[in-house]
């Protein structure tokens, strides 16, 4: 199903879009497992949400690989190897599943991964995840929403702050997706993308053109899920090494505006329950 766009739309409109945007950010950001206030005050390297897509199109098999992959990575001494290179050695994660507008789960809280023995607990918890979210729509806008509305009350403290999402379809369901991307940019946050091709051979270049955004932001391609475990370690590895990176915005139109600022929030986050289709 592909996105509705370029449908004549007035900047009455596409204000309204972005205040939606806005607004479902803030709706978002209702309840969270630590409050701000109560912070561990640490610093790190980064804040990284790694979101994995377990809409309808995303079978058993798909998720376990997802699953797998990303535990394989945390294993990878390469990876620790550049977390240990950062300049605090440290990262925190967490992990979330999506599929709807109004579906996305946090199905691991913030962890701090500070050496192998943080990286391999990480990767143990990953690979025991039961599917938190049997089937939806695919709601990249909602996702990207959610994990800003994760970043914002992360008990850490950090000068980068990073949504991976990895999906293997176009957005097709709630805000749209270039609107919530241009307001989840101007709060500080990089989003890069794993674009998995096995159903739209063309994927990659559709997140490039609207998903992802931020400082240094890339898309990273598996080609079908088999190539995902690959691509995954390729994209952290990536992602943690860029930690010191450019200031220059790729992209002026995503640059932060009084108008699309949201302000400091200390309200918790709620992960939305899964919704039956």
């Amino acid at each position: 199903m592909r996105e509705r766009r370029g449908d004549g739309r007035g900047p009455t409109a596409r204000r309204r879009l972005i205040h939606g945007a806005v607004a479902w950010l803030a709706a978002a950001a209702v309840a969270v497992a630590a409050d701000r206030a109560a912070a561990l005050d640490l610093s790190v390297d980064m804040t990284l949400v790694l979101a994995v897509d377990t809409s309808a199109s995303v079978d058993a098999e798909e998720y376990a690989l997802q699953r797998g992959g990303l535990a394989a990575a945390f294993r990878d001494r390469e990876v620790a190897e550049a977390i240990a290179a950062g300049p605090l050695k440290r990262i925190a994660v967490s992990v979330i599943e999506w599929a709807g507008a109004a579906q996305q789960v946090q199905v691991v809280a913030w962890t701090l991964v500070d050496g192998p023995g943080g990286a391999l607990a990480l990767a143990d918890r990953i690979d025991s995840l039961e599917r938190a979210i049997p089937t939806g729509a695919t709601s990249i806008a909602g996702a990207l929403a959610f994990g800003t509305a994760l970043l914002r009350t992360a008990p850490y403290e950090t000068a980068r702050r990073v949504i991976d999402l990895s999906g293997d379809g176009r957005n097709n369901q709630g805000q749209d997706v270039e609107d919530v991307r241009r307001v989840v940019v101007a709060q500080g946050v990089t989003i890069n993308g794993l674009a998995i091709l096995n159903e739209h051979p063309t994927l990659d270049y559709y997140f490039r053109d609207r998903v992802v955004g931020g400082t240094g932001a890339f898309v990273e391609v598996a080609h079908d899920y088999n190539a995902y475990v690959g691509a995954i370690r390729r994209k952290l590895i990536r992602e943690i090494r860029s930690l010191t990176v450019s200031g220059r915005d790729p992209d002026p139109d995503r640059s932060p505006t009084p108008a699309t600022r949201l302000p400091e929030s200390r309200v918790r986050l709620a992960a939305a329950p899964p919704t039956a289709r």
